[in-house]
């Protein structure tokens, strides 16, 4: 058997204005996230504010990716006196 590896839609943690919500479809689909922002805006005008509404819903259903934890050979330092 192969195994397929599937891409998730996460909310963005760098790409973020809001909630990371444009930011994250931007993420996932390889698209500028100003490109992906403009579009929610234009429909946000056609649809008569309906794209307004699904925006927080996005947001309450789309996760934050999980972080990564520090690689094995990471130790933390104390921070040294700078004169």
């Amino acid at each position: 058997m192969t195994e397929t590896s599937y891409r998730k839609l996460y909310r963005s943690l760098t790409n973020r204005t809001f909630a990371g919500v444009c930011g994250g479809i931007a993420e996932y689909s390889n698209m500028d996230p100003t490109i992906v922002r403009v579009l929610f805006v234009i429909l946000a005008f056609f649809t008569g504010g309906g794209a307004l509404l699904a925006y927080p819903i996005l947001w309450a259903i789309m996760p934050e990716p999980p972080l990564q934890p520090a690689p094995a050979s990471w130790t933390p330092t104390a921070p040294t006196a700078q004169m």
